[in-house]
C-alpha cells in the first residue's frame, strides 16, 4: 500500500476529508510549521502520527524546507500531500520531491493563483470559478493538473459564500485524485497528466443559465 504525509498549516478540512475517505492509502503523518494548528488534534484523535517542524526559528525558506524534508523523508512516503500549508516551498524543496508532490488550489488555475482567489474572481466578474488539483512545479500554483471542479459564481455571492461552495468541492476532488493515484491511475508525461480509465462529462456548465 502506498503511503502519503500531508502538510497542513491551521485546522486541515481538506486533510480531515482525506482521512475520512478511506483511501486505500497509508497516511504516514500529518506535519505541520505551528504548534497550534488545530487538524493536529483531529490526526492525533485518528491514531495519526504528527509533527511540528516550526518555521520561525530558520533564518532562511531554504534552511526550513531542508528540516521538513528531513522531518518528511523519516516517513519514506510515496507522494506529499499538500492541504492548506501555508508556506511558499523553495525550489530546491519541490526538485526534491519532483512528480510526488500535490497540492489544491482554490480557483481553476491558470486564473487567480496565490491568495485571495475569491475576492478576486469576484472582482474580475467571472461567471464560473472553482477549484484544482496539481502537481508542484517551482512556479507558484502551477504545475500539471490533475482535476478541477467548477461551481456557479451566484448573484449577491460574497467571497466567503463563495469560499464554502468551492470547499465543498474540493472535499470531493482531492480524495479522488489521491484515490486515482494509490490505483496507479495517474500518468505523468511531459508536463500533462492522464487519469486512465477516467471519463470527461459531454455535458457543459454555464452560468447564468435560463432555462427554457
Amino acid at each position: 500500500m502506498k503511503s502519503i504525509v500531508i502538510l497542513i498549516s491551521g485546522r486541515g478540512s481538506n486533510m480531515q476529508a482525506i482521512v475520512e475517505a478511506n483511501l486505500p492509502l497509508r497516511i504516514a503523518a500529518v506535519i505541520s510549521n505551528k504548534a497550534d494548528a488545530t487538524g493536529l488534534e483531529y490526526a492525533q484523535a485518528k491514531g495519526i502520527a504528527t509533527a511540528v517542524v516550526d518555521h520561525r526559528p530558520h533564518a532562511t525558506r531554504e534552511a526550513f524546507d531542508a528540516e521538513l524534508m528531513r522531518c518528511i523523508d523519516a516517513y519514506a512516503p510515496d507522494l506529499v500531500v499538500l492541504a492548506g500549508f501555508m508556506r511558499i516551498l523553495s525550489d530546491g524543496f519541490v526538485q526534491h520531491y519532483a512528480g510526488r508532490l500535490i497540492n489544491i488550489h482554490p480557483s481553476l488555475l491558470p486564473a487567480f493563483p496565490g491568495l485571495a482567489t475569491h475576492r478576486r474572481a469576484l472582482e474580475a466578474g467571472v461567471k464560473i470559478h472553482g477549484c484544482t488539483v496539481h502537481f508542484v512545479t517551482p512556479v507558484v500554483d502551477h504545475g500539471p493538473i490533475v482535476v478541477q471542479a467548477a461551481v456557479p459564481v451566484k448573484h449577491g455571492d460574497t467571497a466567503q459564500s463563495l469560499a464554502a461552495r468551492v470547499l465543498q468541492q474540493e472535499h470531493q476532488i482531492y480524495p479522488q485524485a489521491l484515490r486515482w493515484f494509490a490505483e496507479d491511475r495517474l500518468h505523468l508525461h511531459q508536463g500533462q497528466v492522464n487519469v486512465h480509465g477516467a471519463q470527461t462529462l459531454d455535458t457543459a456548465l454555464r452560468s447564468p443559465w435560463e432555462a427554457s
